[in-house]
């Protein structure tokens, strides 16, 4: 058996735990804010937007509209 390479690293660390449950609320409610998932999740605010960051750099979520009146759009969704 081999070793996975760095790209399946990378892909498989993109959704960890944290990111999956930050991509539910989203999906149910598309304009829930950075507060509203720290408290939902039980993280700091911090975490999410770090993790928000990672989503929008694999293209998996895009923020849409201003960043006040916006809603967030889950590009893909892996299960």
């Amino acid at each position: 058996m081999t070793e996975p390479s760095r790209i399946e690293y990378k892909q498989a660390a993109i959704l960890k735990k944290p990111s999956r449950k930050i991509l539910m609320p989203m999906l149910d409610n598309p304009e829930i804010t950075i507060p509203e998932l720290a408290a939902t999740i039980g993280i700091t605010e911090r975490s999410i937007e770090r993790n928000i960051q990672n989503l929008q750099k694999e293209n998996k979520i895009q923020r849409v509209g201003s960043a006040k009146g916006g809603c967030w759009e889950v590009l893909d969704y892996e299960k």
